[in-house]
């Protein structure tokens, strides 16, 4: 949603992904949510092989939800005052994101599981 938004919305005469500072969110989050995808498949396949991957689940969902969160936000700045209104999904994505670090343990517990997981 960020990146085609900002593809649409012009300013000063050019569209918006054109500025290094949006260009920049938006390579960032593409980055962080590929990273968080590998995490999960690296997971999923040590699962399918009869591998232990306690920790890599772990990480993998407090990263993953992490990411969603900070993508989400910055779709919000990305989009300012239209993020805000309801004729866009933005705020339900925020929403929902905030709800991902909760749901099925804490970003908190999480951690705590991949500290026991790593041996500390």
């Amino acid at each position: 949603m960020a990146s085609s938004y900002s593809q649409q919305r012009t300013q000063f005469g050019r569209p918006i992904s054109k500025f290094q500072a949006i260009g920049f969110k938006i390579a960032d989050m593409a980055t962080e949510i590929n990273a968080a995808r590998l995490l999960a498949y690296q997971a999923a396949w040590m699962h399918d092989q009869g591998r232990k991957c306690v920790k890599e689940a772990h990480m993998a969902k407090l990263f993953a939800s992490e990411v969603a969160v900070r993508a989400a936000r910055e779709t919000m700045q990305i989009l300012g005052g239209v993020g805000q209104t309801r004729e866009t999904p933005a705020g339900r994505y925020l929403r929902d994101a905030l709800a991902y670090t909760v749901g099925e343990g804490t970003s908190e517990i999480q951690r705590l599981v991949i500290t026991r997981e790593i041996g500390l």
